[in-house]
């Protein structure tokens, strides 16, 4: 493993272009940059989005699911209604593999495990999201540790979110001890100050073709 990484990363103002990483007659794969919306927002300074973007090239583009606009990382865009249905399909049935890297304050102890913690609504903070053992939706994230920093404190840590709750990671993290840096909801103010975006970046994108009977598996490298 490589100990050369550090919490210096460059600003996300203005967002980079939006990568392609993959893309036939059914989808496209691409990569988010920090800082972007995935579909436009309300009001004209919130519509660049990657959704935006990628219609000038793929007029046809249909909306499969979201990233935050501070998570960097893998999309799949639908290019027909037939792929996006069965895209959908994968998502709702838990057919769809998703890998995240974050990079963590502290020293996380155990080399792995679950976080299964209920979330709901903390409706007077919106859009922050809760731990809520009454009435909070189940919520389960496999994390394994990648490396640890003894001098500087971070942990890099893979993530694989079993459910797909809002902030779900984030929330999972903080209520773990080891929030992840620049995050702007769930870190106390010296993690959040720590890095000029989030550093949370979905690195691994997995489903079933929605046109073939095969399996497909993305990677990205995170910029962190």
């Amino acid at each position: 493993m490589s100990s050369g990484w550090s919490l210096a990363t460059t600003s996300n103002h203005p967002p980079d272009p939006v990568a392609i990483i993959h893309h036939d007659r059914d989808f496209v794969v691409v990569n988010k940059p920090a800082g972007l919306l995935s579909v436009p927002g309300s009001g004209p300074e919130r519509r660049d989005s990657a959704e935006v973007r990628l219609k000038r090239d793929f007029p046809t583009l249909r909306l499969v699911h979201r990233l935050d606009q501070d998570t960097s990382g893998l999309m799949v865009f639908a290019l027909n209604y037939p792929a996006q249905r069965q895209l959908h399909r994968f998502f709702r049935e838990r057919r769809v593999t998703k890998h995240y890297q974050a990079l963590v304050q502290g020293l996380v102890a155990e080399a792995e495990g679950e976080i299964d913690l209920p979330m709901g609504p903390d409706w007077p903070r919106r859009p922050r999201q809760q731990i809520d053992h009454e009435t909070g939706k189940s919520a389960r994230t496999f994390y394994r540790v990648l490396e640890r920093n003894p001098r500087a404190g971070p942990t890099r840590v893979l993530l694989i979110p079993i459910t797909g709750r809002t902030h779900q990671l984030r929330l999972h993290l903080q209520a773990l001890g080891h929030p992840i840096f620049g995050c702007d909801l769930y870190a106390p103010p010296e993690v959040f100050e720590a890095s000029p975006r989030l550093l949370l970046h979905a690195c691994g994108l997995g489903f079933p073709h929605p046109g073939r009977n095969e399996d497909c598996w993305f990677e990205s490298r995170p910029p962190f």
